[in-house]
C-alpha cells in the first residue's frame, strides 16, 4: 500500500507491506522505493515492511534547504515517532545505509539493523581525485572572476555535471549540494555505539563501497557478521537475488525467536 505523511512540513512517501514486526527499509542515492521493493518483498514474508521514498527521491519532495546526513537521520527519526514504531529493524542499501548507521548508534531501541553495500566509511583519496577537485576549483574561480557569480552559475553546474559521478550529474543543484555534504561524512566513530545485532551483506566486487569498508565495519560493530557474494557488485541483492533471500529471512527469522525468548 502506497502512503503519504507529512513531518514538520515536509512530506514523505513510502509503501507499507506485510504484516509483524515492523522493518524500515532504506534505499540509495539516486534510487527509489521501488529499487529495494525485492528487498521488501522478502522481509515482508515474516515482518511488516516501510520502504520508504527518502527526501528528494521517488515520490518524495527535495527537502527545503541543503541537507545533511544528520537532517536525514534526524527525519527518519521523526517518521519512527511518528508511525509510532517500536524496536524497529533498519534495513538500508549504500546511502540508505548511512541512515541506519547514525540511526542504530543514536537509539537503544532498534532490534537489529541489516546493512547491504552501505556507505559511511570515507573513501581514501588518490592523487588523481585531488587533482580533478583543485582543477575544478581553479576554473570555477575564473569562470566567476571573468563573468560575476551570477551569469557563472549554469556554467559551472554544467562543469560539475561534466567532472562528476552519474549519480551527481543526474542530480538538482540542490541534491548535488546535498550529495557532497553526504558522501563527505565519515561515521567511522558511529559504528562502536552500535549495540544492535548487524548483518551485513555485500558484493566482493563492489567498486562503490568496497569490501574493506564491509569489514571496518563488521570489526567496529560490536555484534556484526558478514556474508560475502562472490561475483557480485554494490546491488548484491540484484545481482544475486535468491542467495541473499536466503540470508536475509534466516536473519529476521532468527531476530523473531531471539525476542520470544
Amino acid at each position: 500500500m502506497e502512503k503519504d505523511i507529512e513531518i514538520a512540513g515536509q512530506r514523505l512517501h513510502y509503501e507499507e507491506t506485510g504484516e509483524g514486526r515492523p522493518v524500515v527499509l532504506m534505499h540509495g542515492w539516486g534510487c527509489n522505493h521501488t529499487t529495494v521493493r525485492s528487498i521488501a518483498s522478502v522481509a515482508s514474508r515474516s515482518h511488516k515492511v516501510y520502504n520508504l521514498d527518502m527526501p528528494g527521491f521517488g515520490s518524495s519532495p527535495e527537502p527545503a534547504g541543503v541537507w545533511t546526513i544528520d537532517d536525514y537521520t534526524d527525519f527518519t527519526e521523526s517518521f519512527l515517532d511518528a508511525v509510532g514504531l517500536k524496536n524497529p529493524i533498519l534495513i538500508g542499501h549504500s546511502f540508505g545505509g548511512r541512515v541506519a548507521i547514525q540511526l542504530a548508534s543514536r537509539r537503544q531501541d532498534i532490534d537489529s539493523i541489516v546493512l547491504v553495500d552501505a556507505a559511511g566509511i570515507k573513501p581514501r583519496r588518490t592523487l588523481k581525485y585531488y587533482w580533478k577537485v583543485y582543477s575544478f576549483k581553479t576554473a570555477r574561480r575564473i569562470v566567476e572572476l571573468l563573468l560575476g557569480k551570477e551569469k557563472a552559475t549554469p556554467i559551472v553546474d554544467r562543469m560539475r555535471g561534466r567532472k562528476g559521478s552519474s549519480d551527481y550529474a543526474g542530480a538538482s543543484p540542490r541534491m548535488r549540494a546535498i550529495m557532497s555534504k553526504v558522501v563527505n561524512r565519515d561515521l567511522t566513530e558511529c559504528l562502536p555505539k552500535i549495540q544492535a545485532p548487524a548483518l551485513l551483506v555485500w558484493g566482493e566486487n563492489d567498486a562503490a563501497t568496497p569490501l574493506a569498508d564491509a569489514r571496518k565495519m563488521e570489526k567496529l560493530i560490536p555484534d556484526a557478521g558478514l556474508v560475502t557474494f562472490p561475483g557480485c557488485g554494490h546491488y548484491s541483492f540484484l545481482d544475486n537475488p535468491m542467495q541473499f533471500a536466503a540470508v536475509l529471512s534466516s536473519f529476521l527469522n532468527s531476530r523473531i525467536k531471539d525476542t520470544q525468548k
